[in-house]
């Protein structure tokens, strides 16, 4: 009876994890097939960091631009608000990486072991701050370039 109740519970968890998945359908051009591909909610979350991590480089490009105008005294304080919020936004990706890398191990993030109910929970509270941060990012490059722009 044990067996059959560590089976259903298995499948139980299995299900729900399952379900934080998303199916993508895509046609193969050659064959005019079509390919299913799983899309997992970490690989979603990675692709969001992929998509902004890029941008740190220009975040640093912008703090010295805006250094360099602030220190020679034609800079204003909105001009040193947005050198914060830069900086605020590059802190802001540097500690979600480092929360993400304490919180999950390596084929976590990059191989797709299933994940634990517990460590699911974390990957939604993951998902949620990784957009906070890609929103940061981009409103500060925004308004930066804005006010260098002028």
């Amino acid at each position: 009876m044990k067996k059959y109740s560590l089976i259903i519970l298995s499948l139980t968890i299995l299900s729900i994890l399952s379900c934080k998945q998303e199916k993508k359908i895509e046609v193969s051009l050659e064959s005019n097939q079509e390919v299913s591909k799983e899309t997992s909610q970490m690989e979603e979350v990675i692709a969001i960091h992929d998509e902004v991590m890029p941008k740190m480089s220009k975040i640093g490009r912008l703090v010295a631009a805006l250094r360099k105008k602030i220190d020679s005294d034609q800079g204003t304080a909105i001009d040193k608000q947005a050198m914060e919020d830069l900086q605020d936004a590059h802190k802001s990706m540097m500690d979600w990486m480092q929360g993400l890398g304490t919180k999950f191990d390596p084929a976590e993030i990059r191989d797709g072991k299933a994940l634990t109910p517990e460590k699911q929970g974390l990957l939604d509270e993951e998902e949620a701050k990784i957009k906070i941060v890609k929103e940061k990012i981009n409103s500060s490059i925004e308004s930066a370039e804005k006010l260098l722009n002028e």
